[in-house]
């Protein structure tokens, strides 16, 4: 691929009147450069040849046009390894379930449900409120006296009068007291990935979660079976 190489170092296009004869690409390949090199040193005055300075910036010139090119090369390949990299990833991930941070999940409530709360401060009293996808609450998980950290919690599927809900989407709110006041703590929520999208040009690859929609790679907490 060519290389922008003489915008601001045309002493040999200059010197013979060389001019781009295209009006969208201004650049020269090496190749070119060359070329023109040499029909500097053949047509050079006798009376006034090029000096060794001048003739080494030129070669330095050279060197920096074929230096661009080669790493353009390389650049091109990484590119194409680290795509070949992600589409083997992606088929990997299809079917899986991953961790991530949400207050959203698809229930499958024939099974117990497990998620996880990223507690800031210690509190008396920590609880997760269910609500169904209009937003309704159906139950609430007390787990009572807790100290900071990530701390795990279970919904068995039932609603607060043990009648097993229907599978869907379902929202949960940890709150937590601390010092009187009640305040809201992040979840973290499992999800499957029903497909994958490969990143564009070097992007990021979308995971396609079941009921969630889209989420990038670099979300994922964790990956699991």
């Amino acid at each position: 691929m060519a290389v922008d190489s003489v915008s601001t170092q045309s002493s040999v296009l200059d010197q013979y009147a060389v001019k781009d004869t295209t009006t969208t690409d201004k650049t020269l390949g090496k190749d070119q450069f060359l070329q023109l090199l040499v029909a500097q040193m053949n047509n050079q005055n006798p009376l006034d040849p090029q000096t060794n300075s001048e003739f080494v910036a030129q070669l330095a010139q050279f060197t920096q046009v074929e230096s661009l090119d080669n790493l353009n090369t390389s650049v091109e390949s990484i590119l194409s390894s680290t795509q070949s990299s992600q589409a083997l990833q992606a088929s990997s991930l299809v079917g899986r379930k991953v961790i991530l941070s949400t207050d959203t999940a698809v229930v499958d409530t024939s099974e117990t449900f497990k998620g996880s709360i990223a507690l800031t401060n210690g509190t008396d009293n920590l609880y997760v409120n269910v609500l169904d996808s209009k937003g309704n609450q159906v139950s609430r998980i007390n787990l009572g006296q807790q100290k900071t950290g990530q701390i795990t919690f279970m919904w068995d599927g039932k609603d607060s009068s043990g009648n097993v809900m229907a599978p869907g989407t379902y929202s949960f709110d940890a709150i937590a007291s601390v010092d009187g006041k009640e305040v809201a703590m992040g979840t973290s929520l499992p999800a499957n990935v029903d497909s994958v999208t490969l990143g564009i040009n070097g992007g990021e690859m979308l995971l396609n979660l079941a009921g969630l929609g889209s989420i990038g790679i670099s979300k994922v907490q964790v990956i699991g079976q």
